[in-house]
């Protein structure tokens, strides 16, 4: 029995690492992708997990590989294909650590997940099930994902949902709606940001969106609002925790980390997400915060992934205990 199954991309960011002598800009190479960024966090947080998707068998892809194994990430579910390089993202990084991203995927080996490599006996087995949108830009991962998700839901798993938007891996913004809001009928768990409200919801402002997905059948959302803290919702209302102070030098992967926090806390509770009060949900969203502090104080998204002592040692620090 695993707690956390995910499924969709695993990747390279290669991260700028400054100029070298000769004034060309330097990129370092670091594992990455929204939901094995998920999984690091959980398996760091003492959590089982396993990971579902597709690389290439490539210098890349063998170096992931690795490193989920590494992470005590279960990698049967990993697909290694020869035919497929394994999906590139260039990411440049602001003075305050804020992100551009380019991507080499066309195709990558992620979006080439078909349906019949699925592993539905892992996600059968598995108590929460967790995704982002970026398996649901192309076929066949696309469909991949939504049967997937069949098996989640007849299972009884808990569905959970980050869109993690990409502007440059959808066609268009329109298509990047359609796509992000197609699977909402199958969730109970979704984390986004506040710029992410818009392609989840007909809603711009965060709490408005909270709302809109609550009265729209998921369970329990949370919005994130960067430096600002998160809200954390459900058919109570919606709840508000203020941030947890963090150095910030690199801020690729503080979301799923985020959301890695609040998963840790709904496995932890080990009921119904809709038997869950909105001031748990709020203690889950300062978890959340609190994890999210860590990881940015420390270059690149799997690497600075942090343990479970210490976000409480945060925690503590954070309330003067």
């Amino acid at each position: 029995m695993y707690d956390v199954a995910a499924l969709g991309e695993l990747l390279i960011d290669f991260t700028d690492a400054g100029f070298s002598a000769n004034g060309m800009r330097l990129f370092e190479q670091n594992p990455g992708g929204a939901p094995a960024n998920v999984l690091t966090a959980l398996s760091r947080l003492g959590m089982k997990t396993a990971f579902i998707g597709k690389v290439g068998d490539d210098l890349n892809g063998r170096f992931l590989e690795g490193i989920l194994k590494k992470e005590k990430i279960d990698t049967s579910s990993l697909v290694i294909d020869k035919n497929y390089f394994t999906t590139l993202a260039f990411v440049s990084l602001s003075e305050g650590g804020e992100r551009n991203f380019s991507f080499a995927r066309k195709p990558g080996a992620d979006i080439m997940l078909n349906r019949d490599e699925v592993r539905y006996d892992v996600i059968r087995n598995s108590k929460i099930f967790h995704i982002g949108s970026l398996s649901l830009t192309d076929e066949p991962s696309r469909t991949a994902t939504l049967c997937a998700l069949e098996a989640a839901k007849e299972s009884g798993c808990i569905v959970s949902y980050d869109p993690n938007y990409r502007a440059p891996l959808w066609r268009s913004e329109q298509q990047a709606r359609e796509g992000i809001r197609s699977v909402l009928p199958y969730v109970d768990v979704m984390k986004l940001s506040e710029e992410e409200a818009g392609f989840a919801t007909p809603e711009n402002d965060p709490q408005a969106a909270g709302r809109f997905l609550i009265e729209h059948g998921v369970k329990a959302a949370f919005i994130t609002l960067g430096k600002n803290g998160a809200y954390a919702f459900n058919r109570e209302g919606c709840a508000y925790q203020p941030p947890v102070a963090g150095h910030a030098v690199d801020t690729n992967g503080a979301g799923d980390c985020f959301c890695s926090g609040v998963l840790f806390c709904i496995r932890r509770e080990n009921r119904k997400v809709e038997e869950i009060s909105l001031a748990s949900l709020s203690g889950f969203a300062r978890f959340g915060n609190a994890a999210a502090s860590l990881c940015i104080e420390k270059r690149g998204a799997i690497p600075s992934m942090p343990t479970l002592e210490e976000v409480e040692r945060r925690l503590r620090a954070q309330s003067g205990s």
